[in-house]
């Protein structure tokens, strides 16, 4: 990673996959891999905590950037996709904790799941809490069993999806621009979660690349 810091870049809540990779995609994969890889390792490694929260709290210095660059294009069943998608949706959370925590605490509303459980969610959740718990999640893959951490990050991500649905009925009827965004952001975070799930799975039959 960089040592030079600049201002992070922000990104709206509906930009997942957005990014252009080079011009060499099979350079860009193994170069995907093996950094994931290799910053999963250090960190296992380490007993030293200060690394731990500078790996967690890496993006808040240095944008979402450069992991885009490493990571962005990479499977969504991968090592590196798994990492790129738990870190930007924690950056997501981070632009708009309050937002991110009024959808999600309607999502523990409405879901009649035990993913309020798996997902360690704090009740009531308020805008410090679901940044904390994005954080607990990252630190999870780090230093915890990570395929519990990528089983958290999916309840995190369905209960997040349940509470864009639930919000877009209620503005349906007056807002349907906003009711269509929260739709769209419903089912992106309904498939990430699949995802996870996917990582979760591969990860416990020992075939997480």
């Amino acid at each position: 990673m960089a040592d030079d810091f600049h201002k992070p870049t922000q990104y709206s809540g509906d930009k997942f996959d957005t990014f252009v990779g080079g011009e060499d995609p099979a350079q860009i994969m193994r170069v995907a891999h093996d950094t994931a890889h290799a910053l999963l390792s250090r960190a296992r490694e380490t007993d030293d905590p200060e690394v731990i929260e500078r790996l967690v709290a890496y993006t808040d210095a240095h944008g979402i950037d450069a992991l885009a660059e490493l990571w962005a294009r990479s499977s969504p069943r991968s090592l590196p996709g798994a990492l790129w998608r738990i870190y930007l949706i924690r950056m997501l959370i981070r632009q708009d904790a309050t937002g991110t925590s009024f959808l999600f605490q309607r999502g523990l509303d409405v879901l009649t799941t035990i993913d309020a459980l798996v997902a360690g969610a704090p009740m009531p959740t308020g805008p410090d809490e679901i940044t904390d718990l994005a954080d607990q999640i990252l630190r999870g893959l780090f230093r915890g069993d990570f395929a519990i951490a990528l089983d958290r990050a999916a309840s995190f991500s369905r209960i997040l999806a349940a509470g864009c649905t639930s919000a877009a009925d209620d503005a349906d009827p007056t807002n349907p621009e906003r009711a269509t965004e929260l739709t769209t952001r419903a089912d992106r975070l309904a498939l990430t979660a699949d995802e996870f799930t996917a990582c979760a799975r591969l990860y416990r039959a020992g075939s997480l690349e």
